[in-house]
Parts: C-alpha cells; structure tokens; sequence
C-alpha cells in the first residue's frame, strides 16, 4: 500500500478529526435514517464519520487496510467510548462479511483509490455479494476538474508533541487512458529544525464519468440507482459538481 502511512495518517487525525464535515456526515446521517441493522465502512481511515454514526445510534462497524490508519481508529474509538472491536483490518477489493449488511457506505471519493477497472468491478461485486436483500450502497465519488499537472502547493501541521510535520504535494501526471490523477506527496517531521521522519507518498485517484459509473453499479447487481451533487438529495451533479453520491439497492 503506498498511501496513508504514518506520517499520511498523523496528517489525516490532525487535519480531519473526528466529527469533521464536509456535509458528508449529516448527509450519511440523514440517507441511513430507519436501518437498524448493520451498516459497513469499507475503508474506514480514523473514524471520522464511523463514530458520528455510532454517536447518533447506527450499528456500524469498518475496516481498513492502512495499519496506521488503524491505529488512530481503534484510539479514536476507545476515547469516544466504544470498543476497538468495531473495527477490523481488510481490503476493499476482496472483503468478505460474517454476515449480511444493511447498508454499505465508502464516503469522500474513498473509492476512487482503487486504480483500475478489474479492481473496481471486484470490489463493487463483494459489496453486491455482502448487502442483504434490499439492502443499499452509498458511494462518493468526485471528478478530476481541479487537478493541474505541475501544480506544487505545501502544507504544516502542529502536532500533540509541539512538532511539526510538512507536506509537498506535486500534481505529477494525469493519465487519461486510464482516468488517474497522480500526485507526489513528501511528508517530513521535525523536531528542534531537523528532519527526524520522512515519507514518499504515491497518491492515485481515478475519476469515472456518471453514466460510467452508474453502468458499473448495474453491471454488479444493482438497481434504483439515484445520482446526488455535493450533499444534496437528488440534486443534478453538473461540471461544478465537486462530490456525487451514488446510492444503489440489491434487489
């Protein structure tokens, strides 16, 4: 994996803690209203939206793949009350459930870190394969209108320990064949005005285009397919559009 290691992942705490929205949460805490059985997050990072939900009362539980990224969850966790059993290591490609799920959700263009159509369509099939009848997934993703190759930018954060930690992040390449963004990100942690950590970061996004995706989600199994822009029900994504919520049911 060559994305959200430690530094990646200290970066996420500090930058998006828990409860952090960008409309996200209130909009996944409104579409799950009345499930009362289980909800998955795949790729559940920190826990910033899982423990919301848990705070509102939804049964959900989440994996990861990122050890890191674990690490500050099952924390996350256990300072919010609940226990570090609510979540898991696993992979989004090929997870498997102990049992049927209510609802599935991968919010904030999660998703478009998987980087090929052969892993999309698996990882869109164990979904499939995991919801109970009736049971619906919820899918953000965003397109790529905002990435500027060549485009340099730079960042710094506090940390707990009074340190500091920077980031580069290089707009590398647009593959256009393949729909991937990649960017360049260099993590450095200081301490006392020397480098005491650093970290390379691969950063790939693939975007799809909305008739794309939905025939994706069609080609998987599913149906009643509906198409939301930036946190607003049912509201039409245009060129603007900076985040599409696709919901999905198994019949």
């Amino acid at each position: 994996m060559q994305s959200y290691r430690s530094l990646s992942a200290q970066v996420y705490q500090i930058d998006k803690p828990i409860g952090c929205s960008f409309g996200d949460v209130e909009y996944y805490q409104e579409r799950l209203k009345g499930i009362e059985g289980k909800i998955l997050e795949p790729a559940v990072g920190t826990g910033r939206i899982l423990i919301p939900l848990l705070q509102s009362g939804f049964d959900i539980e989440g994996f990861d793949l990122s050890d890191d990224m674990l690490h500050f969850c099952t924390n996350n966790l256990v300072n919010y009350g609940f226990t570090k059993d609510r979540v898991t290591k696993g992979d989004l490609v090929c997870f498997e459930v102990k049992s049927f799920v209510e609802a599935i959700i991968i919010p904030t263009g999660t998703f478009l870190l998987l980087d090929s159509e052969a892993k999309v369509r698996q990882s869109l099939a164990q979904c499939f394969k995991a919801l109970k009848s009736g049971g619906r997934l919820l899918i953000d993703i965003s397109l790529a209108h905002q990435f500027i190759q060549g485009k340099c930018d730079s960042r710094q954060f506090k940390t707990a320990e009074d340190g500091l930690i920077t980031l580069q992040i290089i707009n590398a390449e647009i593959d256009y064949i393949n729909q991937l963004t990649i960017a360049h990100h260099r993590y450095d942690k200081w301490k006392n005005g020397k480098i005491i950590e650093s970290e390379w970061e691969v950063f790939k996004l693939k975007w799809f285009g909305v008739s794309e995706f939905k025939h994706l989600l069609i080609s998987a199994g599913f149906s009643d397919i509906t198409i939301s822009a930036d946190y607003k029900y049912l509201q039409t994504p245009n060129n603007a559009t900076e985040i599409m919520t696709f919901e999905a049911y198994k019949k």
